[in-house]
């Protein structure tokens, strides 16, 4: 054997050697290595983790409790009669014992939700009136903002912004006495009417959330938003990495470990934006790991490897089931595909509001719902705006209306000789979107006159107007025309059922005042201090008759009249300072309705009749007298005074002092009195117990009834019976 085969053959056994040595000993070895010291830093950190978790646990329910019992008793507080009944008597005069009650009984409510340990204080606002009560006080908004909760001078406008809209327990930070919420009531609307504000204790909420261990150097409760709504013992780079965390974290809970400390965030059970945080000390909890950390990764970059190989023969394993899944699911597919006309007037619509402005976008969607288009082609939007007809329309069913609609819309599809699209951008407003076709001269005037002569079939019904947007050569700039046809039906006039509008300058070119002039406002109001009330009428009808020689548009035509109505509500306030506002809202209503000049004339005689007319003595006492007859029958039920002084057309003010006039006592005290003759008869000839008794001759409440009792009889009700009995 030469040496050459020798030293190769030895080389070779040294090799098999090596690799036999590495497979059998050096990778067992690495491998334990790597094992062991993974065990000891996940056995670290996961004992650091349990232990966190279970004091972060228990102080985060602990926390939510309290505060989940705090919206209790705000939503109980709400929920409660007292609330219900002062918001139908917050007009009432503050005299109102039953007012006065309510009141009283909502100041002991929020004494008793003050007196929650979490509460330094507690008060309502009322939304629609100018009231807040308080524990101490109940006043007006701005006496109570300035004396006894006073806001910054450039914060005041932001604080009070915060009682708008529905609020569910709404935390406000920016409060300058901290922390506070907001509920409102009713629950759900947005437009609510109260809202019930709590501010919480610093110092309380610090000490409900602190830990007392020593390796917790802090603790706080940090929202989603980026905002510390309390905090325990944090200083400012701790108070900073807890809000970079609180942004970014989009999991539930989270354990973050750092440098220089650990950072737990556990989502709140008591509202989804809220993170309750602890900080602990890394120095002695996490030195054994800082030692072997370089191994830990090595092991980790092992486990990616597997997993990733584990990952992909797992994958090829689970696609399978998927594809069938898939096949099974063509079925159900095919029927999505149905709703796929419903998605394209939807994608139309966004298109023509403007909320796709680029190519790309509209593209891309309109290809994800099987939406075929030109690219390149001339457009046009046309607006039909309806006017109902209340007087046919609204004996329709709404089935009726619902098929009248779809047959509308599906012949202008057939009277149309271009493609046309449809979409409902508002509940009076249709969209037409008008492809121009320069083979059939088919444009947008075309189009126009197809659709008045289509809507002049419907004209029993509601009477439309037709606005022509400008034409536009892309897709993306459709809402540009949609805006101009839009503006142009502010043209529209008081003549034809059907009427199509284009130009925006119809204005400029009419002479029509859309408001009355200063010597005009002075004849009124001299006419009536006259009592010349039939020149009023003339005057209006002498206009109306010029506005329809003239061809002047309805929108300046309805601000005339609109200021022609206000004068005279004006002059009549001047004499008598009654403001009947649902009345006088009635007849805005009924104004802004007319849709002709026929019917502009017979409301505004209407009106005149209504406002200007002279009550007789004799016809005055017939009416008092079916008033008192109404009371006498229904005075179990309840009885507002608004009721009677809208049937009469009187303001509230006006109808008390008329009654007390006719009948010699004030309206409240004769119902009272009689309801007060009805219980006597019920105490001396039935066994009633006093709640049911209360109940049958109209009052809310056991305590109401007694107090009015003793009031007027000096004893109560019970104390009446066994006397007389």
């Amino acid at each position: 054997m030469s040496i050459s085969k020798v030293r190769k053959f030895r080389l070779a056994l040294f090799w098999r050697l090596f690799a036999n040595y590495f497979i059998v000993i050096l990778v067992p070895v690495i491998v334990a290595s790597m094992l062991a010291h993974f065990l000891v830093v996940r056995t670290i950190e996961k004992d650091a983790e349990k232990l966190n978790d279970v004091i972060i646990s228990h102080f985060s329910d602990q926390t939510d409790t309290a505060l989940n019992a705090l919206k209790v008793q705000m939503i109980n507080m709400l929920s409660s009669s007292n609330v219900s009944s002062l918001l139908r008597m917050a007009n009432e005069s503050r005299d109102n014992p039953q007012r006065t009650e309510h009141v009283y009984s909502l100041r002991e409510q929020l004494t008793k939700l003050q007196a929650d340990q979490l509460v330094s204080k507690a008060f309502m606002v009322l939304a629609e009136r100018d009231l807040v009560i308080d524990v101490d006080i109940y006043t007006d908004k701005r006496y109570f903002f300035e004396k006894y909760y006073p806001q910054p001078a450039d914060g005041s406008a932001a604080y009070l912004a915060n009682f708008n809209g529905k609020k569910m327990m709404d935390f406000v930070d920016r409060d300058p006495y901290g922390l506070s919420a907001v509920m409102s009531y009713p629950f759900n609307t947005e437009k609510p009417e109260v809202y019930l504000v709590v501010v919480f204790n610093q110092a309380k909420l610090g000490e409900l959330i602190s830990i007392p261990e020593q390796w917790v150097t802090g603790t706080a409760i940090a929202s989603s938003t980026g905002r510390i709504l309390n905090q325990y013992g944090l200083n400012e780079k701790e108070i900073g990495a807890v809000l970079e965390h609180t942004r970014s974290n989009s999991a539930g809970s989270e354990f973050l470990v750092t440098d220089e400390a650990a950072l737990s965030l556990v989502k709140s059970r008591f509202d989804d934006s809220w993170y309750y945080v602890t900080i602990a000390d890394l120095r002695t909890l996490m030195k054994p790991a800082h030692i072997t950390r370089m191994i830990s990764w090595a092991f980790l970059v092992f486990f990616v490897v597997v997993g990733s190989f584990v990952s992909y023969y797992l994958s090829r394993r689970v696609y399978r089931p998927i594809k069938e899944i898939t096949e099974e699911n063509k079925e159900l597919s095919q029927r999505v595909s149905g709703m796929f006309p419903v998605v394209q007037e939807q994608f139309i619509a966004k298109i023509i509001h403007g909320e796709f402005r680029d190519e790309l976008s509209i593209e891309y969607y309109a290809r994800e719902i099987h939406f075929a288009y030109q690219k390149h082609a001339q457009r046009t939007v046309l607006c039909v705006a309806f006017h109902y007809n209340a007087a046919e329309y609204e004996q329709l069913s709404e089935t009726t209306k619902s098929f009248m609609l779809v047959e509308l819309r599906e012949r202008l599809f057939k009277s149309t000789p271009s493609v046309i699209w449809l979409c409902q951008t508002k509940p009076d407003v249709l969209a037409c979107v008008v492809q121009h076709d320069p083979f059939l001269h088919f444009g947008a005037e075309e189009a126009a006159n197809i659709v008045s002569v289509v809507l002049e079939s419907y004209s029993r019904y509601f009477k439309s107007t037709v606005g022509i947007g400008k034409t536009v050569n892309a897709m993306e700039e459709l809402h540009e025309s949609y805006s101009q046809a839009l503006a142009v039906l502010q043209n529209r006039g008081l003549d034809a059922d059907v009427e199509i509008c284009r130009s925006p300058t119809v204005w400029e070119k009419t002479q029509w005042e859309s408001f009355l002039s200063v010597q005009d406002v002075s004849r009124i109001m001299n006419q009536y201090k006259t009592r010349e009330y039939d020149l009023l009428l003339q005057f209006v009808l002498h206009m109306l008759e010029e506005g329809s020689r003239k061809r002047a548009p309805a929108i300046q035509v309805k601000y005339w009249c609109t200021d022609v109505l206000n004068t005279w509500i004006r002059a009549i306030e001047s004499e008598q300072h009654d403001f009947n506002v649902p009345f006088f809202s009635s007849l805005f209503e009924r104004l802004n309705r007319c849709m002709t000049w026929e019917e502009l004339r017979s409301c505004f005689q209407d009106i005149h009749a209504a406002l200007f007319r002279t009550e007789e003595p004799d016809g005055r006492a017939q009416q008092f007298s079916d008033i008192l007859a109404y009371i006498h029958e229904h005075y179990n039920e309840e009885l507002s005074i608004e009721y009677f002084a809208g049937l009469m057309n009187m303001s509230n003010g006006h109808f008390s002092r008329t009654f007390k006039e006719e009948v010699g006592e004030k309206y409240v005290e004769y119902i009272a009195k009689y309801r007060l003759k009805m219980a006597k008869q019920y105490l001396l000839e039935t066994d009633l117990r006093i709640d049911d008794i209360a109940e049958r001759i109209g009052y809310w409440g056991r305590n109401s009834f007694i107090r009015t009792f003793r009031k007027y009889e000096g004893i109560t009700p019970a104390q009446y019976r066994s006397i007389h009995q």
